[in-house]
């Protein structure tokens, strides 16, 4: 380049657009912003994912709870409803003035025809149906202020800050904390929970490969919420996982057993759609292509003993490596 200015010529230029990777963190507060516009121009209301029942329920304020001396006592409504006998069939206008032996009542049979019989539905097993989020010890921790991270909002949005390079923490501590907090749906905690474990995995090397064992737990909570949102984001956070380290994902083999049961569960959970668009598939939320995928990486850091112990636990997984 430097010879091409000494001799007058033009430098060449890259017509190539420049495209910035967006993280995953960021890409939730994208999805629940076009919600909320959706919502507003459809008249569902905006969107919000914490107001769920299943969703644990957040502190009164930022120091806690109220005593419950000074939680307002919820006041009955007075009941202007009738009395019993008022209400009764025996003070109705048509049955007031019958004479004796004309009534509904007291006898033991009657020409009125028989009600149908109404059966229960038939029960489901509920095998997508959402389950109880448990609260998180992440929120607890950042609450109290633990946790070297803290949210600059900017005005493009809010960044993570690290008091402390994620390199110098101490993994064994702090990644089952941030691996925790992947089953919040509330912001800040979300964002910091998910941009944490991203940057964790980016600087760990090979601290992460000890403290896999840690880590099973908050990846099966993560799971067992059923919710579609979390598992979708925990199943990119494990393909970051194994490709992280090495031995990574030869170390997972021994927990298929407590991850894959949902995996088995979520496989071919893709909408029929026939020749509509399902744009989930180019925002990678699509949870049956996410399990494929994952597992074709557990199968492919996995070693020798990966494929047998997959097809254990989800017999109709094909491997991509036999049959190439």
């Amino acid at each position: 380049e430097q010879l091409r200015m000494a001799q007058g010529q033009p430098q060449p230029v890259n017509l190539a657009p420049t495209v910035s990777k967006i993280s995953p963190a960021i890409e939730l507060l994208c999805e629940d912003h076009l919600r909320n516009v959706v919502g507003k121009s459809s008249g569902t209301g905006i969107y919000r994912s914490f107001k769920s029942k299943l969703v644990p329920r957040a502190n009164h304020s930022p120091f806690g709870d109220f005593p419950k001396d000074y939680i307002p006592k919820k006041v009955k409504k007075d009941d202007f409803s009738l009395d019993v006998f008022e209400k009764s069939q025996a003070a109705t206008a048509s049955n007031m003035y019958i004479s004796k032996g004309l009534g509904t009542g007291g006898k033991c049979t009657s020409k009125q025809k028989k009600k149908d019989v109404r059966l229960p539905p038939a029960p489901k097993a509920g095998a997508y149906f959402k389950r109880n989020i448990p609260p998180t010890n992440f929120r607890r921790i950042y609450d109290i202020g633990d946790l070297p991270v803290s949210v600059n909002h900017t005005g493009q949005g809010g960044k993570i800050v690290w008091k402390v390079r994620p390199s110098q923490l101490n993994y064994n501590h702090y990644l089952p904390i941030f691996f925790d907090g992947l089953r919040e749906k509330q912001d800040p905690y979300r964002y910091l929970a998910v941009q944490g474990v991203y940057d964790m995995l980016d600087e760990g090397g090979a601290k992460i490969f000890h403290v896999i064992p840690q880590l099973i737990i908050p990846i099966k909570a993560a799971l067992n919420t059923r919710d579609p949102e979390i598992i979708a984001i925990t199943l990119k956070v494990l393909q970051k996982l194994v490709q992280s380290g090495e031995m990574v994902g030869e170390m997972l083999v021994p927990y298929y057993r407590q991850i894959l049961p949902i995996f088995n569960i979520f496989k071919n959970y893709n909408a029929n759609l026939g020749d509509k668009i399902d744009y989930s598939q180019r925002k990678k939320c699509n949870l049956g292509d996410l399990v494929q995928d994952t597992l074709e990486l557990f199968e492919q850091t996995g070693g020798e003993d990966a494929f047998i112990n997959i097809k254990y636990m989800i017999p109709t997984y094909e491997s991509c490596m036999l049959n190439q």
